[in-house]
């Protein structure tokens, strides 16, 4: 019984130490402890899920309007502009996988390689295998120190491989190639440093879901990306609910303000403080009218007005 029970252990510390070899460059436990804001659903490598529908909402709101209600919580370092794009209007939306190239060093990339060959499946060369992890609505988010000739992580074949398994596009402090071919992908964007002909060299991967920089801003795996025309808005996961309502709010209110001042039954300085019961009543009431904008009860109006972060 007791050389069972040790077989038994041996196995489960075997099973364990693949599952090890197997797992991100950043351990589970310290992804969620790093993340321990979020009390969602995750992955299972921990990254926080962000629920579909709500991924869903952020394309409905501004990217303004959503810096704005991070900056008043304090989040300062999520926002970075000045990109390239394959297309000006077609938006990327949501859950970051994250991942952080530097300048290949002999010694390192060759251990990194050939770990990932003979104990982890990888195949290709590093810059492929981010996206073996990528599922629907992930955004690839990676940092390539701004490297632009030989930073190209991606050109049309890789291209089209990420949008198969996200239908989505990609935000990389790097480069791209092949921008023709990449412009004939229906629905798929990439917001770049530069487009460069040459092909990836002298760059490995050193961490895949660790937390990275993009810019002046910092990025955890499971963040919202949220990359308009202006920049590319990193929201952290358990900030994503309180970002979109106050937002979807913000784009109700303004509607209703430019209609109520337009009509001269209220005045700027009245829609822009503290509302009084009247134009509460008022806002419910031609918020039933406009369908369109969803719904809102008085609760969650008094709620609203009562934190002003927007």
């Amino acid at each position: 019984m007791y050389f069972k029970r040790i077989r038994l252990l041996f196995l489960f510390a075997v099973l364990g130490g693949l599952q090890t070899v197997r797992s991100q460059t950043l351990p589970k436990e310290e992804l969620i402890f790093l993340t321990s804001e979020w009390k969602g659903d995750r992955f299972a490598d921990g990254r926080p899920k962000i629920p579909d529908a709500l991924v869903e909402r952020a394309r409905t709101i501004g990217i303004d309007d959503a810096w704005t209600v991070l900056k008043n919580e304090g989040y300062t370092n999520q926002f970075e502009g000045n990109w390239k794009l394959i297309k000006d209007d077609v938006m990327v939306v949501g859950r970051a996988v994250t991942a952080m190239f530097m300048p290949s060093r002999p010694d390192v990339e060759r251990n990194i390689k050939q770990r990932g060959t003979t104990q982890q499946g990888r195949k290709g060369n590093t810059n492929a295998w981010p996206i073996e992890t990528l599922t629907k609505g992930d955004v690839y988010v990676a940092d390539a120190f701004g490297k632009i000739g030989g930073g190209t992580l991606m050109g049309a074949t890789l291209g089209n491989a990420i949008f198969s398994k996200t239908g989505n596009g990609v935000v990389f402090n790097g480069a791209a190639r092949d921008l023709q071919e990449l412009q004939n992908i229906k629905g798929f964007n990439a917001f770049v440093r530069d487009f460069h002909p040459s092909f990836l060299e002298e760059m490995v991967l050193m961490g895949l879901n660790s937390p990275i920089r993009i810019g002046s801003a910092m990025v955890l795996p499971g963040d919202l990306v949220i990359a308009q025309r202006e920049g590319v808005l990193f929201v952290p996961a358990h900030m994503a609910e309180q970002v979109i309502s106050t937002c979807e709010f913000v784009t109700r209110k303004d509607q209703f303000g430019f209609e109520m001042v337009k009509t001269g039954r209220y005045t700027t300085g009245q829609i822009d403080s503290q509302w009084t019961d009247e134009l509460k009543t008022e806002f419910l009431k031609w918020l039933g009218g406009h369908p369109e904008l969803g719904a809102m009860t008085r609760p969650e109006l008094d709620k609203m007005m009562s934190k002003r972060t927007w």
